[in-house]
């Protein structure tokens, strides 16, 4: 262990050297690194947004279409916190030009009106006020960069149709920049984007709020924005009154897992969303839902809404194969597969690591570098060094990715889309082991201060990880359980309200956790039903409160991103189940790791099995599955979601709709699909398999990327190591040197 004064002095100088704007993570981590008394400093400053309240003298900006209600809006919020309230129509643009804005757009036409009302807004000067800007205030570039400065801007983002309703009883025909032949409702469209780009707060409006309402969240968004400090985290194994550094979001995105070995959850409530907000989303796109809910979770002093919209955009708008992202199709009876797995990785975990590695690059603080420790049961670790690979090349010089992978648990397909990367800061090393070891030894080096601080002193590499253990991981794919509840209401399967099962495969837990944090949000699951294969520790844990792993050997299986005893995620689920009591947490789970046994009492079992239900099948019931799916409906089910319809139909009870996440495409598992699809003598290059699926006529269609994947990379050499801690700890570092040494 090396000195805690010698630390204290990296971080005064990293301070003194990066300015105020270096996150409280890497400090976090070096707390972690050297435990000692309390740091004599403050950690590093958040990541404010521009406009940080509160301070009397910053406007509250109010922006939004016409129609939105700006001005009412404005007058109540202004009365609430006793401020000025000032309408740029009526206090500023009419006093200045003498006429109306009606008479002014008339006179001059709609480019002449937006030159002029920029150049009088820009000079508009006001402090602690309430200001409602014109409906097309955010068209003029310059202007309302200029508006920004003076205070924080809310977006009253508006249900259209309440928009047009409320244009019509106006008697409004026509808006700035709507040319002749042009509808209101594509003006409206056209400018969503202008919003979008300048907001620092958006005020989700529910279909048909009165203007009323509308005040009162935008003054509940004013409260949360300014309360930063009520978002924090906490670790599963946090005793209660236990005095802790504050977490925030950009600090558990780069620690990963906690200082004590246990996973981070928020330390409040998940946000919950109200029907009519719901409601909102149905007819918007997967990237549009997927703001929004994501802005609800990360405090935009964390990250910006405007930056967050843009990953969003970046990880979801071009690189997936399906126009519709993350689309849900009917199977049989109430039966619906969601396909997660069009990704360019051909797997769900795509969705998460299309947009961690941003969020894990905007939280980075200036100081160190860092290595991202995988371990992986097969589509993780492709989806993880895709996700990275596609970073800036400024953020691959300062971070590393490292794999660790069972040599003998993944599909071929698998093995070369992660082999494939062996050069740059991105690896792939195979384990003489198994999937729970590699996980378990990941772990061990995060929470390992000796190895840790060596890391930390001798190469300034900090250790972080991209596993589902990683909150910024488990987040993303929140979105899609929801996203898949509205496609049903869209399409009129169901009304709003009427509840649905999600039937997951899983080994981890992370899917069905975050499928939980959906309902938590708002969305009406019933039950959350597990599947697991014939490595089923966690479906009889479910079953019976105990997780015995004394007597279990994990056994290679034709599913095998659920070849998984050790399920990490189930500690957040049974945190929340025993209402957030992380001692008990702690105690179970340690354990756990310590006698390879837990059992829950009873009064806690029950709460559990209230959530979720849980079974497995035999690798025989899971090919028979894919037969008869395809033979009836043409469909080919991979071997996960295979297993998700066998034991559906076993435990649900067909009262109401079930969804399954469909977490891989099944041209990855080829060998095992051509033989329950009885194929005589089948290809066995992988290359040729895809080829058959394609010719074939097989649907879903493969990514091409992973067309592309297979016939730019050969059989090639690649580094494995036993499963031994020490050996797996020297792969470390010597990824460490070889990444970030180089030319040194």
């Amino acid at each position: 262990m090396f000195p805690y004064r010698f630390l204290k002095m990296i971080c005064l100088s990293s301070q003194w050297l990066g300015g105020s704007l270096v996150s409280r993570g890497v400090f976090s981590v070096i707390r972690m690194l050297a435990p000692g008394p309390p740091l004599p400093f403050p950690l590093s400053a958040r990541l404010h947004s521009q406009y940080p309240l509160p301070e009397s003298e910053k406007n509250i900006m109010l922006m939004g279409p016409p129609g939105a209600g700006k001005t009412t809006v404005g007058r109540i919020i202004a009365q609430q916190l006793g401020r000025p309230a000032v309408d740029i129509d009526d206090d500023v643009l009419e006093r200045q030009w003498g006429v109306s804005v009606a008479d002014k757009l008339s006179a001059v036409g709609g480019q002449r009106f937006l030159e002029e009302e920029g150049a009088a807004v820009s000079n508009f000067s006001a402090c602690g006020s309430v200001v409602s800007l014109t409906g097309s205030n955010p068209l003029h570039t310059e202007a309302m960069a200029h508006l920004r400065r003076t205070g924080i801007v809310l977006y009253l983002d508006v249900d259209t149709e309440d928009i047009l309703q409320r244009l019509s009883r106006m008697k409004v025909q026509r808006i700035v920049g709507q040319e002749p032949g042009v509808s209101m409702r594509d003006i409206l469209a056209y400018r969503q984007r202008f919003y979008n780009q300048c907001f620092d707060i958006r005020v989700l409006c529910g279909c048909g709020d009165t203007e009323e309402e509308v005040a009162d969240k935008a003054l509940r968004a004013l409260k949360r924005y300014q309360d930063s400090e009520s978002e924090t985290f906490i670790s599963t194994r946090s005793s209660e009154g236990e005095s802790a550094t504050k977490k925030f979001f950009s600090d558990v995105v780069i620690e990963g897992l906690a200082p004590d070995g246990g996973l981070y959850v928020p330390r409040n409530r998940f946000p919950k969303l109200e029907p009519r907000e719901w409601l909102r989303m149905i007819h918007m796109s997967y990237l549009e839902r997927a703001a929004i809910l994501l802005e609800k979770c990360i405090h935009p002093t964390d990250i910006p809404p405007t930056e967050l919209q843009a990953m969003v955009k970046r990880a979801y708008g071009e690189n997936f194969a399906c126009a519709v992202i993350a689309p849900v199709s009917h199977l049989v009876q109430n039966q619906y597969v969601q396909e997660l797995f069009h990704g360019p990785t051909g797997s769900f975990k795509d969705f998460a690591l299309q947009l961690m590695p941003q969020l894990f690059t905007h939280c980075l603080p200036q100081m160190c570098n860092y290595l991202v420790l995988v371990a992986t049961s097969g589509d993780t670790g492709g989806a993880v060094l895709d996700g990275f690979a596609s970073l800036h090349d400024a953020a691959r010089q300062r971070i590393g990715v490292l794999v660790f992978f069972p040599e003998e648990g993944v599909s071929e397909i698998q093995r070369l889309q992660m082999t494939a990367f062996q050069e740059g800061n991105a690896k792939a090393v195979g384990i003489h082991g198994n999937f729970d070891f590699c996980q378990k030894a990941v772990k061990q080096m995060l929470v390992d201060t000796n190895l840790t601080g060596h890391l930390a002193v001798e190469y300034g590499t900090v250790l972080s990880t991209a596993n589902s253990i990683n909150w910024a991981r488990l987040l993303p794919q929140v979105v899609y359980h929801a996203s898949a509840y509205l496609d049903l209401v869209r399409d009129g399967v169901i009304g709003f309200g009427d509840p649905i099962d999600a039937c997951i495969p899983t080994g981890n837990f992370g899917n069905a956790m975050s499928a939980m944090y959906a309902k938590n949000m708002g969305i009406p699951i019933r039950k959350i039903i597990c599947a697991s294969n014939h490595n089923h520790a966690l479906a009889d844990f479910i079953a019976t409160g105990c997780y015995d792993l004394r007597n279990r050997v994990l056994t290679p299986s034709i599913s095998p991103a659920i070849d998984i005893l050790k399920a990490s995620n189930l500690e957040r689920f049974i945190f929340h189940a025993l209402e957030e009591n992380g001692q008990l947490v702690r105690d179970l789970f340690c354990g756990l790791e310590e006698k390879g046994y837990l059992e829950l009492p009873e009064a806690m079992l029950q709460r559990v099995q209230s959530e979720v239900l849980a079974g497995w099948c035999s690798e025989a019931e899971c090919l028979a599955a894919i037969h008869e799916v395809h033979a009836s409906t043409g469909y080919i089910l991979d071997t996960h979601t295979a297993v998700a319809k066998v034991v559906a139909d076993r435990l649900q009870d067909r009262t109401c709709p079930v969804i399954f996440s469909s977490t891989a495409h099944h041209a990855k598992f080829a060998p095992a699909i051509l033989r329950a699809l009885q194929v005589q003598n089948p290809p066995t290059a992988p290359l040729d398999q895809l080829a058959w699926f394609r010719s074939h006529g097989s649907r879903p269609l493969t990514h091409e990327a992973l067309n592309e994947c297979l016939r730019d990379v050969k059989r090639q050499s690649y580094t494995t190591c036993r499963a031994d801690f020490s050996s797996m700890a020297e792969q470390v570092e010597t990824m460490i040197q070889d990444s970030f040494l180089k030319g040194s």
